[in-house]
């Protein structure tokens, strides 16, 4: 594994659809549609890497989330992801 890529468990199944989006912050996000993995990522390549490397480099298995996505790490499995969907916040100087 090369040093910048994040650990993987393997907790996800290929056939799994990912959600991805950016958060109040600016990260981005990438959850599983019924939050069985995901993370948070500082650029959308790396979020897009990883939710291809876990879904078995299926780009159809991928959403891209308008809006702001917040990671959900407390949801049960079988609930739907947590989406807000209020505009970003604006940084100013």
């Amino acid at each position: 594994m090369a040093p910048t890529e994040p650990p993987s468990s393997r907790s996800c199944s290929p056939s799994l659809l990912f959600l991805i989006g950016r958060d109040r912050r600016g990260n981005w996000v990438v959850q599983e549609q019924q939050g069985l993995c995901g993370g948070l990522f500082v650029s959308r390549v790396e979020a897009l890497r990883f939710a291809r490397r876990e879904n078995g480099n299926r780009p159809t298995a991928m959403v891209m989330v308008p809006g702001v996505f917040e990671l959900d790490l407390s949801r049960a499995a079988s609930r739907p992801a947590a989406m807000v969907t209020e505009p970003p916040l604006q940084h100013v100087a």
